[in-house]
């Protein structure tokens, strides 16, 4: 395995640490798409893969990769809910104790429920030894930080286990494991993609023993990456860092100019919006900063003085694509009601992209005017 030493997030080993496994001389990864390989001369002899459900070129360079990123062995599934169903099925707690959150996650809670009895169970209520902790940070939608160290440390003095959905903010912006994760999770499908046409999710482990259980495991649920898919995330993961550090840095200033606007009198902004919420306005004092040391994340909420006013600005936007997921180089705001029924009708999640800052206030701001009122 690349060697990793911390702090390991850095550019140069995303960059190259697959390239040892390397078939031939070109820079740019091939794509392989064969399911299934030769057995080699001498049956009982070393193999590099036999069939792609178990592994294959691209996901084993894919999953090298996110290694040295994540600073944990690294499994690929083909979507995040496959990873999080993969992370239930291998730790098969009696309760799990969860955050708010993605409504995905917990649907696949609830199905995982009424096979096995697990209960579910609100991230506050005390742990127990045999629970499992499953914390999501920054939190779907409204991108505010949990204390990671809090709970790993109240979770693992009753013999529970910690994970974390980190999925909206990816290397360099948090390293769970420095904080007491003992499974990091990622819906790739966001940020380690980064272009919207890709799917695949993640779970990240402290040994090698327990990354073969879940490849193992893996190769009975079926939940395998596409060869495509991995090709895909191969080539994104060259640019993770330049495209979540921008976007980070974005979000910030969007979400500080909003704040801002929120105290000026008459302001297009105050007339209009209700709230703004980030990690990076968060009062987290000390703990905030050392768990986010590379930036408070590319996502935030919105929540406008009326429902009409949420459904109609997405509609007023030229540079704000109105879509479902995040973490493109696009950005994407989303009425977060169409695809979460839970979720306040006055809701807007926006992702921040790649695009010019400048570019994406004013636009911003135009689609305010154009609401005011309603």
């Amino acid at each position: 395995m690349f060697p990793i030493s911390r702090p390991h997030l850095q550019l140069t080993p995303k960059i190259h640490a697959d390239e040892h496994l390397a078939p031939c001389t070109d820079i740019a990864p091939p794509l392989h798409v064969s399911t299934n390989f030769r057995f080699p001369p001498l049956l009982g002899g070393p193999v590099a893969h036999i069939y792609s459900r178990h592994s294959a070129p691209s996901t084993s360079r894919l999953e090298t990769t996110l290694a040295a990123i994540l600073g944990g062995e690294t499994a690929v599934y083909s979507s995040g809910l496959a990873a999080f169903h993969a992370l239930l099925v291998t730790t098969h707690p009696k309760r799990l104790l969860i955050t708010d959150g993605y409504h995905g996650c917990h649907g696949t809670a609830t199905l995982f429920s009424k096979l096995t009895g697990m209960a579910i169970l609100p991230l506050s209520t005390p742990p127990q030894e045999g629970d499992l902790v499953h914390i999501e940070t920054p939190i779907n939608p409204t991108g505010i930080a949990t204390n990671i160290g809090e709970y790993a440390e109240r979770a693992h003095a009753a013999g529970a286990l910690v994970s974390v959905d980190a999925t909206f903010a990816p290397p360099p912006l948090q390293d769970p494991f420095a904080h007491g994760a003992d499974y990091v999770m990622h819906s790739g499908s966001k940020y380690f993609g980064g272009h919207s046409d890709m799917l695949v999710g993640t779970l990240s482990v402290r040994s090698k023993e327990l990354a073969d259980k879940l490849r193992g495991e893996r190769l009975f649920l079926g939940a395998t990456m596409g060869n495509m898919e991995a090709w895909l995330g191969l080539r994104s993961l060259k640019t993770l860092e330049l495209r979540v550090t921008r976007q980070s840095v974005s979000a910030s200033v969007l979400v500080g100019w909003i704040k801002a606007q929120l105290a000026v009198k008459g302001s297009v902004v105050q007339q209009t919006v209700k709230e703004v919420t980030h990690a990076s306005l968060q009062d987290g004092g000390e703990w905030l900063q050392k768990q986010m040391p590379g930036g408070f994340g590319p996502v935030f909420s919105l929540v406008l003085k009326s429902e009409e006013m949420a459904t109609t600005l997405p509609n007023k936007l030229l540079l704000w694509g109105h879509a479902t997921s995040l973490g493109g180089v696009e950005s994407l705001i989303e009425w977060r009601r169409m695809t979460d029924a839970g979720c306040d009708k006055r809701l807007l999640r926006l992702s921040v992209g790649v695009e010019d800052v400048g570019d994406l206030r004013r636009d911003l701001e135009r689609g305010f005017e154009g609401v005011v009122g309603l």
